[in-house]
């Protein structure tokens, strides 16, 4: 049945986006528009609402008006899109362990006007999850996507810290991924021990591929182990070479000489 009729100046419909329904607010003396975000005083604190509806001369229903407080800034924005994200998250992992699916779900992320929920996840092996997208948008009320990442996607959209102390490349600036080998650590006279040369998503470290031609150049001048050379000093044995130094430790009449590249002349091999 409806109510009393309450005129008013600044009557807004607005939604929050936790939410579906349309609340009447009261805006003041601040103009808005739709699609502008305001910051609304709710009974559980302040919220990030929508503007749906504005210049409506009444009130339908006997629920009291909701104040608006002041524009929602892009901080207030991206704390809402958050929670917003972190809420679909959870969802998403409580669904996924009801129909027993073997996945990882990873991120959820929503497009700039809330209309569209991707989902990130990692899984063995291929799933058929069209049942868990119907039920996720039953519920969340939005068009949602999931979509299936490898190691080192997952590591880009959780972030983190790589064994330099600087974030991952992956997160802040490498936009193309790399081809890198085994054979590049070895080439880098890197022990080929797991932890030593792989990143936080398990793969070999993108940075392996960095330096890699400059290797290979310096390596082409270097002399081979154990081949004569001439050297300042007369005639010696190259005993070991130093890529990243450019420089050859040499034996000669049984004293050893770290030498420069340069100050080496390659004779035979002994």
């Amino acid at each position: 049945m409806t109510q009393e009729i309450i005129p008013t100046a600044n009557i807004i419909k607005a939604r929050f986006e936790s939410r579906g329904d349309l609340f009447y607010c009261d805006a003041g003396d601040i103009s808005v528009q739709p699609g502008n975000y305001l910051i609304v005083e709710t009974d559980k604190g302040p919220d990030v609402a929508k503007v749906i509806i504005t210049q409506i001369q009444s009130q339908e229903n006997d629920k009291p008006l909701l104040k608006v407080i002041r524009m929602a800034n892009p901080e207030d924005l991206e704390q809402a899109r958050q929670e917003r994200e972190k809420e679909a998250l959870a969802k998403c992992k409580e669904q996924a362990l009801e129909y027993h699916m073997d996945l990882k779900v990873i991120l959820a992320r929503y497009n700039q006007d809330f209309s569209h929920l991707t989902i990130y996840f990692r899984a063995k092996k291929r799933i058929d999850f069209r049942n868990l997208v119907r039920n996720l948008s039953r519920i969340i009320k939005t068009r949602i996507e999931l979509k299936q990442v490898g190691p080192r996607d997952e590591a880009k959209l959780i972030s983190g810290v790589g064994m330099c102390g600087y974030p991952l490349c992956c997160q802040e600036w490498l936009t193309e991924p790399v081809a890198i080998s085994i054979k590049m650590a070895k080439q880098q006279d890197l022990t080929p021990n797991p932890s030593k040369i792989s990143g936080v998503c398990g793969r070999l470290l993108c940075c392996l591929a960095y330096e890699h031609k400059q290797y290979m150049d310096i390596k082409e001048k270097m002399p081979r182990v154990n081949q004569e050379v001439s050297t300042p000093f007369g005639k010696a044995r190259v005993a070991s070479t130093h890529t990243l130094k450019e420089t050859v430790t040499v034996e000669i009449n049984g004293n050893y000489r770290e030498l420069a590249l340069e100050q080496i002349g390659t004779e035979e091999e002994v």
